[in-house]
Order: structure tokens, then C-alpha cells, then sequence
């Protein structure tokens, strides 16, 4: 059982390290971040990237609809929520209210491991548009569905939690896996049912009006860093540049999207 999957505390830390390392580094390539710029994370969590954001001199909005999750960031970033530098909304995205809830647009929008967990992704990628400002930015970090542990299997608490692949099996043989060893059999098939493959996503952003800004393979997720003491990898340019393939040897993918303003 991977530990971190179940100490909030410390998936926190994580978040937060991960993203002033590697996620911010990567949005800065493109999207130079300056003080008082407003970035807004969907499905937040316990809100490690936003502490990481605000240290660059950013304001944050993060929404969440996991309330035990937005009960622990409460507590994790107390003082920033006190003093106004970040706020937390609980609420359905698409009932957000962009000016009474979120108060404007934003200049960097932030999904981390959220989009594969989304039924409709072309209608969120595409409902997007409306929490943008002219040259905002959308950050999305995902793992492709055909990766080792790309059914999220690592959040078991028997030994399927270290089987790389097997969600890849047959659906109705992985159900019964699944129950066999009591384990979250919802939550794992909806990610089945949401699989997300590299060329679907850029498909996706294509038929909703984006164009891609940039973009980083990893071989090695940098998250590995702090959960098993692994360095980073970027993924092999060859591997890289084989559709389908890639996808079963590259562990996180990051983009950086933004509205193609040339389409009318």
C-alpha cells in the first residue's frame, strides 16, 4: 500500500513541493508569473498548489467538491485563507457563479490528476473558456490511461496497489479482481469508464477551440520524487513521437493550453 494515498498531510506537502519544482517551472516557460496574477485550481484537494502559486505572489481560488478535502485545506492553509490570499469554494464547477463565486476571470487555470476522473472532458475543457482572461492559460497534469498505474490501482490497500498494468485487463475480469480483494471497485472503474489517452486529450482540446502552448512527457513522473525517492525523466524524444505506444511507457503528461483566438 502506498502510504501517501491516505495521509492527507503529507500528500499536501507533495502537492506543494511538486508544484513549485517542476508545475510552475513548466507554466513560466510560457506564462511568466508576476504578482497579483489570479490563478483558480479545479479540483483542488487539499491545496498544495496554490500555497505553491501565492509564493510566487499569486491570489488562488480552489474548488472542491470533496468536503473532507476541503475541511483538511482549511486547515492546511489557514493563514492564507484568513488574510484573503486564497479561498476555497465548494461547489459543482458548472454552478459556479464566475462573478459572485469566483469575482472575474483568471490568468492561469491548474487541473492536476483531475481531468481522467471527468465523464463529459470536452464539455469541462470547453466550459473553461469562461473563467479565462484573454491570454489566460490552462495547466493540465494527467497520467495516460495506458500507463503502469494508469487505473489508479496505487490507492489499493492489497497487493494490486503494486501491480503495474492490471488495469488494462478485460472490464469484467477487473471487476471481479477488484471485489475479490474488497477493494474501491466505484472508484476504480469510473476511471476506467474515464480513461484518457494522450491523443484523445489533444484531440479534445483541438475540437474545443485550443491550441496547445506546450507540452512535457515524462518518463518518470517528478512526483516520484518524493513518494518513492525517484528523480524525474523526461521521456525519450523517439518514444515520445510514437502515438498509441507512447502511452504505456510515459507515467505524467503537463500541457499548457490556451483558446485559439484565430478561429471565428
Amino acid at each position: 500500500m502506498f502510504d501517501f494515498h491516505h495521509d492527507r498531510d503529507r500528500y499536501f506537502e507533495i502537492q506543494w513541493q511538486n508544484a513549485r519544482q517542476y508545475v510552475g517551472p513548466f507554466v513560466e516557460r510560457s506564462l511568466p508569473l508576476k504578482p497579483g496574477m489570479r490563478v483558480l485550481e479545479i479540483g483542488c484537494g487539499e491545496g498544495g498548489m496554490l500555497k505553491a502559486f501565492w509564493e510566487k505572489g499569486c491570489t488562488g481560488v480552489g474548488v472542491e467538491l470533496d468536503a473532507i478535502r476541503v475541511n483538511d485545506a482549511n486547515r492546511l492553509l489557514s493563514d492564507l485563507i484568513r488574510d484573503g490570499a486564497i479561498r476555497i469554494i465548494t461547489k459543482d464547477i458548472y454552478e459556479v457563479d464566475r462573478e459572485k463565486d469566483l469575482e472575474g476571470t483568471f490568468d492561469l487555470i491548474l487541473l492536476k490528476d483531475v481531468i481522467e476522473h471527468i465523464h463529459d472532458q470536452p464539455r469541462l475543457i470547453g466550459w473553461m473558456k469562461n473563467f479565462l482572461n484573454p491570454e489566460g492559460m490552462i495547466f493540465f497534469g494527467f497520467p495516460p490511461w495506458q500507463m503502469p498505474f494508469g487505473g489508479h490501482q496505487q490507492i489499493c490497500r492489497s497487493r494490486l496497489s503494486r501491480l503495474p498494468y492490471v488495469h488494462l485487463l478485460p472490464k469484467s475480469l477487473y471487476r471481479a479482481l477488484l471485489k475479490w480483494k474488497k477493494e474501491p471497485v466505484e472508484e476504480l472503474m469510473e476511471i476506467r469508464e474515464t480513461r484518457l489517452s494522450i491523443e484523445r486529450f489533444e484531440r479534445i482540446c483541438e475540437g474545443q477551440g485550443y491550441q496547445i502552448v506546450s507540452a512535457e512527457h515524462y518518463l518518470l513522473n517528478p512526483i516520484y520524487k518524493w513518494k518513492f525517492g525517484w528523480s524525474a525523466r523526461k521521456q525519450f524524444f523517439w518514444v515520445k513521437g510514437i502515438p498509441y505506444l507512447r502511452n504505456y511507457l510515459t507515467t505524467c503528461v503537463y500541457y499548457l493550453i490556451k483558446p485559439n483566438r484565430n478561429l471565428v
